[in-house]
């Protein structure tokens, strides 16, 4: 029996149905025992600036808040990680095993693999658990074993599959076995501090707390009309639930076993169901196709020549493309570090079609800003949205920016929203503000390259382009 454990937290930030601290406690409580929590900072993260690591480490300072509360600790360790594992067993030298939740793919999956080898030097045992996703990625498979390249036929598989009842732990239980321990790693502890005081912008929504709340609302108010709402960017439709889910603040076996036992229309549930199954294809495919950040999924596209021309690439980041709906979308993402998803398929297509730029560009790009970015949901959409991947959308069948901007923002109330030199533009003219003449545009005080870009590219002749680009790349 396991007298003093630790438990390794890195995107699981939550004490409800967190499997891997639901096991140690558990273990502990047989032995009369203690746990202690800690977070390794990967000197690559600390080194880095993205947006989104802003949004993860005050998640990160919250959930450690809320252990002080309960009289522990989130200790923080650093250093190449056999490193920062001897950091934790010179103060823990009497530690029976180490619990964490599994990262299967990407460069957490060496990671992992790197520590369970490094403690096995010591004879400590590390337990790794599934629990950021509803099924593994082998776990969904194909009669003869492979894995689905179709979406279709693995959500219909995929649905058959059981899904874990969500468990937990009361918080009393947690805390009376919760080791009141020093601080481990006093360097680490002041570059955590340092990054959090550098933090650029502020969420007030963070934490567990507040997923919960937002899961409610979603359920109690929005479920019911998803499926009519979800792709209506000006309309709060969707769940908003993805930051939560990347930072693991909620578990995603909560909302799928909310969203199945709600009263919603069941149709419109089964649909926000097929999203949270997308995410699960998606962790398939990378675990199945561990190069895919880099590499197109399509081995016949992979010698497709892509441009990577900065200056349309800086059009497209800053928003400045001179398509209302894309830029919209751009500036939303740099206001707030997160997208609405048919937003997402708009400006991909668009990077990649109408500019004809390197889908792994933009894929960077949604990495450094995405609050809620997760390698293997966002390398599976660009893929899909450039025509490279698996299950991708035809190659022919390119997004037209306006279309996409009449039907889904017909009003633009979203465009408005988000580009504010276009608010007195009508309704007429907002989806194409070009089409004014002189006198229009100085009259709604939107002059075409003085107040807002003229398009940047003709649609109608690089959708041409695009398709040669793939014809020439087979």
């Amino acid at each position: 029996m396991h007298k003093k454990v630790a438990v390794w937290f890195r995107r699981d930030f939550r004490f409800h149905d967190q499997t891997a601290l639901n096991e140690a406690v558990e273990q502990v409580k047989l032995a009369n025992g203690k746990w202690f929590a800690f977070f390794y900072l990967d000197p690559k993260t600390a080194d880095a600036t993205p947006i989104h690591h802003d949004y993860f480490f005050q998640t990160v300072l919250d959930f450690k808040k809320k252990l002080q509360e309960l009289g522990g600790d989130l200790h923080i360790v650093t250093g190449e990680i056999e490193e920062a594992l001897e950091a934790v067993l010179y103060k823990h030298n009497d530690l029976d095993g180490v619990f964490v939740n599994d990262d299967r793919v990407g460069e957490g999956c060496k990671r992992d693999d790197a520590a369970e080898e490094y403690l096995a030097t010591r004879n400590i045992p590390i337990y790794r658990f599934e629990d950021a996703y509803l099924t593994t990625p082998d776990q969904v498979l194909k009669k003869d074993g492979h894995p689905y390249k179709v979406f279709t036929p693995y959500y219909k598989a995929w649905r058959s599959e059981q899904k874990r009842v969500p468990r937990s732990l009361s918080t009393k239980i947690i805390q009376a076995y919760l080791l009141k321990s020093e601080v481990i790693d006093d360097k680490a502890e002041e570059l955590f501090n340092l990054i959090v005081s550098s933090c650029k912008c502020t969420w007030g929504a963070i934490g567990e707390s507040h997923a919960i709340q937002r899961l409610q609302t979603f359920i109690d108010e929005r479920l019911s009309e998803y499926e009519r709402h979800r792709d209506y960017p000006g309309i709060v439709g969707t769940s908003r639930l993805s930051p939560y889910l990347k930072t693991g603040v909620l578990s995603v076996r909560s909302v799928f076993h909310h969203v199945i036992e709600s009263e919603a229309n069941s149709h419109s549930a089964d649909v926000y169901i097929s999203e949270l199954a997308w995410r699960d294809f998606y962790r398939m495919i990378h675990f199945y196709h561990p190069k895919s950040k880099e590499k197109e999924v399509m081995s016949r596209y992979r010698e497709i020549k892509w441009g990577q021309e900065e200056e349309r690439l800086e059009q497209w980041k800053l928003g400045q493309t001179g398509f209302p709906i894309v830029d919209a979308a751009m500036r939303q993402l740099r206001k707030e570090g997160w997208m609405h998803n048919r937003m997402r398929m708009i400006t991909a297509s668009f990077l990649t079609k109408d500019y004809l730029l390197d889908w792994r560009l933009g894929e960077r790009y949604f990495e450094e800003m995405l609050i809620d970015y997760d390698a293997s949901s966002n390398i599976g959409g660009w893929q899909w949205a450039a025509s490279v991947g698996t299950d991708p959308v035809p190659y022919f069948r390119i997004f037209n920016p306006i279309t996409q901007s009449k039907r889904f923002d017909e009003q633009g109330v979203y465009i408005r929203h988000y580009l504010p030199e276009l608010n007195k533009v009508p309704d007429k003219y907002i989806h194409e503000p070009w089409k004014m003449d002189r006198d229009e545009q100085e009259n709604y005080h939107c002059v075409i390259n003085e107040d807002y870009p003229a398009p940047t590219v003709d649609h109608s002749i690089q959708r041409k382009k695009a398709i040669s680009l793939f014809k020439d790349g087979e």
